[in-house]
């Protein structure tokens, strides 16, 4: 019972009733029940193949499905029919951890070159907040590897004696970790998520004599997990299934550091994302054009990993340990960018571009840009100017196969649940292989219209846990919420759209029971954007939980949906009954 004042003196009170299951949960009962009050294992059995799209389950699936809701609705389960009633049935439905919307282990292939995956990757993984003044420290890293991350980020500096090296965003005001505390944590929590390799990316401003420093700490913190290549260069990348709890090193070979300011931009324009959740993926492009970038790349130089205007190659001798420890090295980007995407047979490589370089890339160089990330590793990162660790859209890496799409994952919003979404799929660890048509040798990175691969088909029944999961006046101090669903998809632009349905007022468990049909042209790219709002007559509406699925794991069906908040954490009880299928 909710209780809400009125004018100050007067109170309503709001029954939270439980919602009876759907019309299409009734039937579907009814005929797998062969119209009798409760089904049997073997029923729900022909449902699971049937309706679910389950092909492979047995009967024994189904009894230990039939088991855990009698447990857990029913004490005395043990002396009862072994059977479900409807309304056993209409929970089995609507629990997330019974009757999930995808699959939660790794089913992709894991025995290609690592180039053959998209690897789920970080920026400035040591930042607590901004990217101007937040603290460094481990704790943002450790939080990373528990959600899957794989590609860790530390900026290399010497510590103010000059005689140790500290992890900090170089040039501003954020207050320093030290290494070895960061190398530590990794190794602790490095597979807490996922049995498969994390990467450690490095951006090196050290001395020679630190960068061998940093050779004995990596060494004798890692020992036989650390992956040190048998030659100086790789010709083909190893697969993530041989490098399982293996931790690899990518940088630069060795550079001398000078002490002396070097000349950067120092863009002064305000950071993009003004809304609290970021602006709809559809409208993060325009934004990015109005950037003054070449497609030369010759603007790299923001990201200090891959500038070379102010540090020249010195003999790699000088530090022959540190740089023995490169299991994938950095690239340098001379003159056009062309003739850096040229593909050596003899040699793999990794070479980084800005979000708003390679968005000018693909206008010139989709086809190069596909090719190379066949063989070699592309990684993208923020433009300079995001300045609250806000994120950009993803799919335009994905598009040209960029397997590294640096975030900030300290940060916030849409873009950020996006790729939360993308790397739900496989399991969670990290790893998805990339679609075929990306890893042929022909592929073409220029997006001509494509005819409609597949159509999704949605259908959002209802929701519940919002009552479990928040205040009762947290939406409204004057009565229950009136929640309302979009839906959509975020995939290549053709594949992009929204929809929503109709607002339900004054209700704890909307019933909507509405269906949005979704054509697909890329469907091994395409993610089921779902945020719940509340509407407010008067203000911006309130933010209600969201989730991003991959749609080539959606599992068919009807299926219980969890939503997450705003930062990605999984809200405990919030969820929606929702229906997936292809058609």
């Amino acid at each position: 019972m909710g209780t809400y004042r009125m004018c100050g003196c007067f109170t309503r009170k709001f029954k939270i009733i439980e919602a009876a299951p759907p019309p299409d949960v009734i039937a579907a009962f009814e005929k797998y029940a062969e119209g009798g009050p409760q089904m049997t294992a073997e029923l729900l059995h022909r449902f699971l193949v049937d309706v679910q799209g389950q092909g492979g389950a047995k009967v024994s699936d189904a009894e230990e499905i039939l088991l855990q809701v009698l447990q857990k609705r029913h004490h005395m389960a043990k002396f009862r029919k072994h059977a479900l009633t409807l309304d056993d049935f209409h929970h089995y439905l609507f629990s997330s951890d019974l009757n999930p919307p995808i699959d939660n282990k790794v089913h992709h292939d894991m025995t290609a070159p690592l180039s053959h995956y998209f690897i789920y990757t970080g920026h400035n993984s040591y930042l607590t907040g901004n990217q101007l003044s937040s603290d460094c420290s481990d704790v943002p890293i450790i939080k990373a590897l528990k959600r899957g991350v794989r590609v860790v980020e530390l900026d290399l500096w010497p510590n103010s004696t000059k005689d140790d090296v500290d992890v900090l965003h170089g040039r501003t005001l954020t207050a320093p970790v030290e290494l070895i505390k960061c190398l530590k944590s990794i190794k602790e929590h490095a597979f807490s998520a996922s049995e498969y390799p994390v990467v450690i990316t490095l951006e090196d401003h050290l001395t020679p004599k630190l960068q061998a420093k940093v050779a004995q700490m990596v060494t004798q913190t890692f020992g036989k997990m650390l992956f040190r290549p048998e030659s100086e260069c790789l010709k083909e990348f190893p697969a993530p299934e041989d490098l399982k709890y293996r931790i690899l090193i990518s940088t630069k070979p060795p550079k001398e550091y000078l002490e002396a300011q070097t000349k950067k931009d120092k863009e002064k324009e305000k950071d993009s994302d003004d809304d609290v959740w970021g602006k709809e993926p559809t409208e993060l492009t325009a934004e990015q054009e109005d950037e003054k970038t070449d497609s030369d790349a010759s603007d790299n130089n923001q990201d200090d990993e891959d500038s070379d205007a102010f540090e020249p190659e010195i003999d790699s001798s000088r530090a022959p340990g540190y740089k023995s420890h490169i299991a994938i090295p950095g690239g340098k980007i001379t003159g056009r960018l062309k003739e850096a995407l040229k593909v050596e047979p003899d040699k793999v490589r990794r070479i980084s571009l800005s979000e708003q370089a390679l968005e000018k890339a693909t206008v010139s160089y989709g086809t190069d840009l596909v090719r190379f990330t066949q063989k070699n590793f592309l990684r993208i990162y923020p433009k300079g100017t995001r300045f609250n660790s806000s994120n950009y859209k993803p799919q335009i890496g994905w598009m040209h196969g960029a397997q590294m799409i640096a975030f900030n994952m300290q940060g916030y919003g849409r873009s950020l649940w996006l790729m939360q979404g993308m790397f739900r799929a496989n399991g969670g660890c990290g790893y998805v292989k990339k679609p075929d048509f990306l890893m042929n040798v022909g592929a073409n990175g220029e997006r001509a219209k494509l005819p409609v691969k597949k159509r999704l088909r949605v259908k959002v029944y209802m929701g519940d846990g919002w009552h479990l999961d928040f205040k009762h006046t947290h939406f409204d101090t004057y009565s229950p919420p009136d929640f309302y669903t979009k839906v959509g998809i975020a995939g290549v632009p053709d594949d992009e759209i929204m929809k929503k349905t109709k607002i339900k007022e004054d209700n704890w468990t909307p019933v909507w029971d509405e269906e949005f049909t979704f054509p697909l042209t890329v469907p091994e790219l395409a993610l089921l954007r779902v945020e719940v709002h509340e509407y407010d007559m008067s203000e911006k509406d309130d933010f209600a939980g969201q989730t991003c699925l991959p749609v080539s794991e959606l599992k068919q069906g009807i299926r219980a949906v969890p939503l997450f908040d705003h930062k990605g954490e999984k809200l405990n009880s919030t969820r929606l009954l929702m229906r997936f299928d292809f058609v």
